[in-house]
């Protein structure tokens, strides 16, 4: 077992930074302590808490293009992304701390008894296991709420990301959260599993692959340990013959290509009615040839590399394979290490891997269909459930197929994205649980019944 990580910048290909792996015990002492923290902090008043995220989001604008620059030179996020999802944190910052004392408050029910109500109490230490594509979002979204509700934390993060995890670990040792209230564990998978069996963690949130969060959920099963599961998506966008692509094309070229298409809420398939197929391909193909390619750090840089030369071949054989199967390569599809071109593939079809398949980069599926109704029934055979988006200027109609949408979100002439006000989650292989506004608040909380009579 390696006794150390080193982060590589995926763009230069040069060594970042090396840290020392946590042997198992000093794991488990990050754990005893949390859970003596918790007994401490779940007694603070909220007022104190949501104090206390003022002054993370202080701290989050002063070192912003620090924070940033860390990021992308971890994953190879273009610049201007990063810098704004340090913007986005610092916006959940401010919707907890308007929002989190009524969140939490006792809901009054009134029954026969004296007095009657629903306490909102903490669970204890969560462990949360976090992705690398949004190396500063993924944590916040988990770690605010719950840190605010009065349990405290444990981050496991992407092994890429080291920097950016012990970084938001001194941000809030900054802010004045008390000592071990939030920590990082920088530790192989084998000892997160001897973790998880420990009675004094009480839940694990995990955001990453389908087959992490199998074996995740499969742990805390046996355990009878909740779990909330954000994994992969396959979303499509539908785009109706009476769509408005002067309007909105830019909205599904960002769709697919924000993050150099490493987005789990990506739209992965664009469903296009043969009515409007021909101007969008036109049109949505002038697009992706005009997205600035090259260096991360630069402000223009709209697609970069992707994080690692592995994630680069999985999309090659991906494409491959459908393209074997009858799929066009309409641009694209040139790979080199880690860097992968913008790619547009054109008759695609469902049994082909670039439609069934999470594809994690740059590379749009295009079908062709010839009404509404083959669009939306394209658009659910999904085996995943994170998101489905419509461009339409027939609201209603698109309205009446909210029930249909088995998805976690539909959204209607807007690309699928997380909003600190909305709940964010999946359905089918896109995992379980709601993360982001008061859903996502009381997910790993006690809602305990409190009955009085005098």
């Amino acid at each position: 077992m390696s006794h150390s990580v080193t982060t590589v910048n995926p763009y230069t290909l040069k060594n970042i930074k090396t840290y020392q792996v946590q042997s198992k015990e000093d794991v488990m002492k990050a754990l005893d302590k949390s859970d003596k923290a918790f007994q401490k902090w779940k007694l603070v008043e909220i007022e104190e808490k949501t104090e206390l995220l003022y002054k993370v989001a202080e701290i989050l604008e002063a070192k912003k293009h620090d924070f940033a620059l860390l990021m992308t030179q971890e994953m190879g996020k273009p610049i201007s992304e990063s810098i704004a999802e340090i913007e986005k944190c610092m916006s959940l910052c401010d919707f907890y701390a308007a929002n989190a004392e009524s969140f939490l408050s006792d809901d009054i029910i009134e029954t026969e008894a004296y007095e009657s109500f629903i306490s909102y109490d903490p669970l204890g230490t969560i462990l949360a296991v976090m992705p690398w594509n949004y190396p500063f979002w993924q944590v916040f979204r988990f770690a605010l709420p719950n840190l605010t509700a009065g349990n405290t934390a444990l981050l496991k993060h992407a092994s890429n990301v080291t920097g950016c995890a012990l970084a938001i670990q001194d941000i809030f040792i900054e802010a004045g959260y008390p000592k071990d209230v939030f920590q990082t564990l920088v530790a192989p998978h084998e000892t997160i599993e001897e973790l998880i069996k420990n009675d004094k963690l009480k839940a694990v949130t995990l955001t990453g692959s389908e087959k992490a969060g199998k074996s995740i959920a499969e742990q805390c099963g046996n355990l009878l340990k909740k779990t909330v599961l954000e994994l992969g998506g396959n979303n499509a966008c539908i785009v109706l013959s009476d769509a408005d692509l002067d309007k909105y094309l830019d909205e599904m070229v960002s769709a697919r290509f924000q993050n150099t298409g490493q987005s789990c809420i990506a739209a992965k398939r664009f469903i296009v009615t043969e009515g409007i197929y021909d101007s969008f391909i036109d049109q949505f193909t002038k697009k992706v040839r005009a997205l600035k390619i090259g260096n991360p750090e630069e402000n223009d840089t709209k697609i970069s590399i992707l994080a690692r030369p592995d994630l680069a071949e999985t999309l090659k054989q991906q494409i491959d394979s459908s393209v074997k199967a009858g799929a066009h390569v309409l641009f694209g599809n040139d790979v080199l290490d880690a860097y992968f071109a913008p790619t547009i593939l054109t008759n695609v079809s469902p049994e082909m891997s670039v439609f069934k398949e999470e594809t994690f980069g740059p590379v749009a599926a295009i079908i062709k269909v010839k009404d509404e109704d083959e669009a939306y029934a394209l658009a659910t055979n999904s085996r995943f459930g994170l998101g489905t988006m419509v461009f339409t200027e027939n609201i209603e109609a698109a309205r009446k197929k909210i029930i249909d949408i088995p998805d976690g979100a539909f959204f209607i002439n807007s690309m699928v994205k997380s909003d600190p006000r909305l709940p964010f989650g999946g359905t089918k292989a896109s995992g379980y649980g709601r993360e982001l506004s008061k859903e996502g608040m009381l997910e790993f909380l006690n809602v305990k019944t409190v009955l009085i009579n005098k």
